[in-house]
């Protein structure tokens, strides 16, 4: 059995504006493997968004192929797509995308009843308690701070138990040390063999990885691994964050 988990080759999006036609991803390759640690990096219209969206499964390309453990997924119609999206990705965003003045409790629930399963609450518990929020299970989003909001959507992420999580700028909303102690929580995740798929814009957040991928003008420029990895552990222990 491969540790494959992805793999793109020779993927592109092309978008039609008007007469003008705008290819966001140029003949993409690109592999991940099972446990990685990846930061997708580039300046605003690179391609690192698209790229995520079609790797969600939240969007299809317009050539090339595109292969989830094994099955290509350009084969998938929209309901397998969407038992894709349901059981083996979970997904973070930089606003949070919570149900406004509903419980953390609720919010982490969703997933399963999207998924056409009975919400079951000890699972939405457990992933609760799993990014340190065991004692705000009943307090509503609004109730919560930023950094405590992006951690009820990685426990929502969770609760479906995905193979991969991707975020897209899931710091890009927090203060300093916010983004720290988040940062830590999806190395944690990383650690525990959960895949983990990062679009940031910022170095400090990419350093957190364990490889950087770098898009420029919808190709990707360089695929390197982090020499010098960032634990955010390592920076809140010395103070070295600002709230």
């Amino acid at each position: 059995m491969t540790d494959e988990i992805i793999r793109t080759e020779k993927l592109s999006k092309c978008y039609a504006l008007g007469d003008i036609e705008v290819h966001a991803l140029i003949d993409v390759d690109f592999t991940v493997t099972r446990g990685d640690f990846v930061a997708i990096m580039g300046p605003s219209g690179s391609g690192k968004s698209t790229l995520m969206h079609i790797l969600g499964c939240l969007d299809r390309p317009s050539g090339g192929e595109y292969y989830l453990e094994g099955v290509p997924v350009g084969q998938l119609d929209d309901q397998e797509l969407a038992r894709v999206r349901s059981g083996k990705i979970g997904f973070v965003f930089q606003a949070f995308n919570l149900l406004p003045r509903t419980t953390a409790l609720d919010n982490v629930s969703l997933p399963m009843l999207y998924g056409g399963r009975r919400p079951d609450r000890r699972l939405a518990e457990e992933a609760l308690k799993r990014v340190g929020l065991g004692d705000r299970l009943y307090h509503k989003s609004n109730e919560l701070s930023g950094g405590q909001q992006q951690r009820v959507a990685i426990a929502r992420a969770l609760v479906t138990s995905p193979s991969i999580i991707m975020a897209d700028e899931p710091t890009g909303n927090l203060a300093t040390q916010q983004s720290e102690e988040i940062m830590q929580l999806f190395q944690e995740l990383n650690d525990d063999g959960i895949t983990i798929i990062l679009v940031t814009h910022e170095a400090e957040i990419g350093d957190h990885a364990r490889r950087i991928v770098r898009f420029l003008d919808g190709r990707i420029v360089s695929d390197m691994p982090v020499e010098n990895r960032v634990f955010a552990s390592d920076l809140l222990s010395q103070g070295g964050a600002t709230s």
